[in-house]
């Protein structure tokens, strides 16, 4: 969001200038319509329409939150058995397979018509399984689907969720669908091999297969308006019966070349690129990488440049950091026994 926009509707509220405070929200409300963001926008029209010409913002998200409380806690521990976020994403931010990218345009699109397939009795896929080597883009995903819905996220923290008590993890977990049952949320499950493991697997005490077994029941008695994602590094631990609850399940491979080379010119557009710099030779060397490699490939050498008191990044920049990723990759891969 345009940061003189923010500091223009703090201004003109605290100046209590209503003509300039409408200005800014309806320049907004513009950048959100460019951005296709059709769920926010509605909210946002329907917040400046219930308060008439006054020019003051109601509540808004944080009301919808307020209604929601409160948030579920471990009964054991007191710990927060989710966190609930708010991002503000367009697809500029991620760069994805093109078949992800036509699968997700078709998910925002059942949203967007859910109350016509409603008379059709029909709902939108509501159940996504994001499978996928680390650092692919599974999370940035789910908080962009979070940004194209306007829903908030419920991010699910396992670590509060697994209990050392008989019964308390299940309990836990109607604890968080029944929150989310409530509202309109895109609920994401990340590391989601932590309860989804094989119910025979026998290094797995009786909790956990008891905790699969429920969670299976709850997705088949769900019946929200929310967004479930489940995220997970490990797809060949799952659970077989778990496969077929999920109405969309998608695979975050590797990036090509040609997604390479669009990942170096994202994370490379705030800095000047020195005349030597050839985009394409760095995607040929960073065959194999995932878009996180990469990502910290361009911010070391970004960060190298400043601390070189230079204003531009330059080839040799790259290919430094290229080879210390390679061997931070190949220490990782010594240690989880691949070499």
């Amino acid at each position: 969001m345009n940061s003189d926009l923010i500091k223009q509707l703090f201004r003109s509220f605290v100046g209590k200038d209503n003509d300039s405070f409408l200005k800014a929200a309806n320049e907004i409300i513009e950048n959100e319509e460019r951005k296709k963001h059709r769920i926010l926008v509605k909210e946002l029209k329907e917040i400046l329409n219930k308060n008439g010409n006054l020019g003051i913002p109601s509540e808004g998200y944080q009301k919808r939150l307020k209604e929601n409380l409160p948030i579920p806690r471990d009964a054991e521990k007191g710990f927060s058995l989710l966190e609930i976020k708010e991002f503000h994403l367009d697809w500029s931010d991620v760069i994805l397979a093109d078949d992800i990218v036509s699968a997700l345009n078709r998910i925002i699109k059942e949203y967007d018509k859910s109350e016509i397939l409603a008379t059709y009795g029909i709902k939108p896929k509501q159940k996504l399984l994001f499978c996928g080597p680390p650092g692919t883009g599974k999370t940035l995903t789910a908080q962009l689907m979070s940004s194209l819905l306007g829903y908030p996220m419920a991010y699910i923290r396992f670590d509060s969720i697994i209990s050392s008590y008989l019964g308390e993890t299940a309990t836990n977990l109607r604890k968080i669908f029944d929150f989310f049952e409530q509202g309109r949320w895109v609920v994401f499950f990340d590391e989601f091999d932590v309860i989804g493991k094989h119910r025979d697997d026998h290094y797995e005490h009786g909790e956990i297969k008891r905790v699969v077994n429920n969670y299976l029941q709850m997705l088949d008695n769900f019946t929200g308006d929310s967004l479930i994602i489940s995220a997970t590094n490990h797809q060949h631990l799952l659970d077989p019966a778990l496969w077929r609850r999920f109405d969309e399940i998608l695979y975050f491979d590797i990036p090509d070349e040609k997604r390479r080379v669009l990942i170096f010119e994202k994370y490379l557009t705030v800095i000047t690129k020195g005349n030597s710099l050839d985009i394409k030779k760095l995607s040929k060397q960073t065959d194999g990488m995932t878009p996180s490699d990469i990502a910290l490939i361009c911010f070391e050498s970004i960060k190298n440049s400043v601390l070189s008191d230079r204003n531009r990044v330059e080839m040799d920049d790259l290919t430094s950091a290229i080879i210390e990723q390679k061997r931070r990759k190949d220490i990782k891969g010594r240690t989880n026994g691949v070499k």
